[in-house]
């Protein structure tokens, strides 16, 4: 299980020593989680002004931060952080370097961006690593709280870290463009079509893969656009996504997130307390038809659903519940109970029907529906406009990771392929599988025993 760090209280960057800002964070073990300004102008006393405050700021947060998580357990993946107030969330740290990635177990992030890139002409595997370097110093500097070492924009001068992750992924291309077909994992073969895709390909796929998160939305475009000058003349953008979810401390308690749709979305997720949750969602050290590359990490497929929200309004709040098998009200099961009630598959009414119906999208998602089949859900919802038509675009950036995709992500679409209610009211427009590998251990970057073992 990944480590999610407190920091200590920190004196906040200035234009003149922002390489030098961050500082050491104390580890706390965390995981969170259905299938489903620029300070910029200004003398230096008005400077000095706003500096105090920040680290007025700062260490209240820092302090509220180490209170909240001796108050109780922090939530897992779908769930979002322990709400705690909101002058303190600057000031949460995810570390850069450990057993996996971050952006895999922190708990859901109020805004996220999910960009691919295709390496560019004549562009191979010492040109990846490069760059693969570079991201990894600007990740582990920006998720420190600290500059960017060449060339910041000063976006995100005067925040926190805010819990930002950066997250890297290899797509089926990229091998071939660097000369290291042998090492591409069997997982990573593409994803077979299913009868409800309507995909772009444009806004499918791609070499490189990277997912973005914070709980502010500067700090994220801050790192986004870090990471793309980055890319230099190494690699080119090739599709960019942008998402959000509920900011934490927007709730009086920790709650499982909303979707678009008004539903509870991350009840059932596997969490990181069970016995077989590494098994499912982690690659193992050792044992696997992986290449050893890919030891500790993990496999996202990534699908840009858009929910067809017109449509799914004009059901009532019953038949939207049969459609999603639970409550939209607190995401109890149909059968009776809490949100963490089990499902009961066979209960029926007076009438003998029952009362999670056959097709309910709670009932063909299930594990114990699918062989055992599970995936950790990390989506964030989107919402890219209005059409000339007045329909919104708007759904779910659908971020799933499993340790083997045929036997998660796949087995369990098939089988909403099959007569899922919910897929009347969605429509699948893009799709991505990406190889995660492990987290890079100090004075490594990510990708490192792949482009030079």
């Amino acid at each position: 299980m990944a480590d999610q760090s407190i920091p200590e209280a920190r004196a906040p960057r200035t234009p003149k020593a922002a390489s030098k800002a961050g500082s050491k964070a104390a580890p706390e073990a965390a995981s969170k989680g259905e299938v489903p300004l620029n300070a910029g102008a200004g003398d230096d006393a008005s400077r000095a002004g706003v500096l105090s405050r920040r680290r007025l700021l700062g260490t209240a947060g820092a302090t509220g931060l180490v209170l909240g998580a001796a108050g109780g357990a922090v939530g897992y993946a779908a769930r979002p952080a322990e709400a705690t107030p909101l002058a303190s969330l600057g000031a949460g740290q995810v570390m850069f370097h450990g057993k996996h990635q971050p952006g895999i177990l922190q708990g859901l992030q109020a805004r996220g961006h999910l960009v691919a890139f295709d390496l560019a002409a004549g562009a191979g595997r010492k040109e990846a690593a490069a760059l693969l370097r570079r991201w990894s110093e600007t990740a582990r500097r920006l998720m420190a709280g600290e500059a960017a070492q060449q060339g910041d924009t000063d976006v995100a001068l005067d925040a926190g870290p805010s819990s930002l992750t950066i997250t890297f992924g290899f797509g089926f291309g990229f091998f071939a463009r660097t000369g290291l077909e042998k090492q591409r994992p069997v997982a990573l073969d593409p994803l077979p079509d299913f009868s409800s895709d309507q995909l772009d390909k444009a806004r499918s796929n791609g070499d490189l893969w990277v997912q973005i998160g914070a709980d502010d939305a500067l700090v994220a475009f801050h790192a986004l656009r870090a990471i793309q000058k980055d890319a230099g003349r190494a690699a080119k953008v090739r599709w960019q996504m942008n998402g959000f979810n509920r900011s934490p401390g927007a709730t009086s308690s920790p709650m499982t997130a909303r979707n678009l749709m008004g539903q509870m979305d991350g009840t059932r997720n596997p969490k990181p307390d069970e016995a077989d949750f590494d098994r499912r969602i982690f690659v193992p050290q050792s044992g696997s038809k992986d290449p050893a590359w890919m030891a500790n990490g993990s496999y996202a497929v990534v699908r840009r659903i858009r929910m067809l929200l017109d449509d799914w309004e004009q059901l009532s709040v019953k038949a939207q519940e049969e459609v999603i098998g639970r409550r939209k009200s607190d995401g109890a099961p149909l059968s009776g109970g809490t949100e963490t009630t089990g499902m009961d598959l066979e209960k029926t009414d007076k009438a003998g029907n029952l009362v999670v119906p056959i097709n309910a999208h709670a009932r063909i998602t299930r594990p114990d529906q699918n062989g055992g089949a599970a995936m950790l859900r990390r989506p964030f919802s989107y919402h890219d406009g209005i059409g000339a038509d007045g329909v919104p675009d708007a759904g779910l950036l659908f971020v799933c990771w499993q340790a083997d995709p045929l036997r998660g992500f796949v087995t369990v679409q098939r089988k909403l392929d099959r007569g899922d209610a919910l897929s009347k009211y969605i429509r699948h427009e893009s799709s991505g599988l990406f190889a995660v590998p492990g987290g890079a251990a100090e004075g490594e970057y990510v990708g490192q025993r792949l482009l030079e073992g």
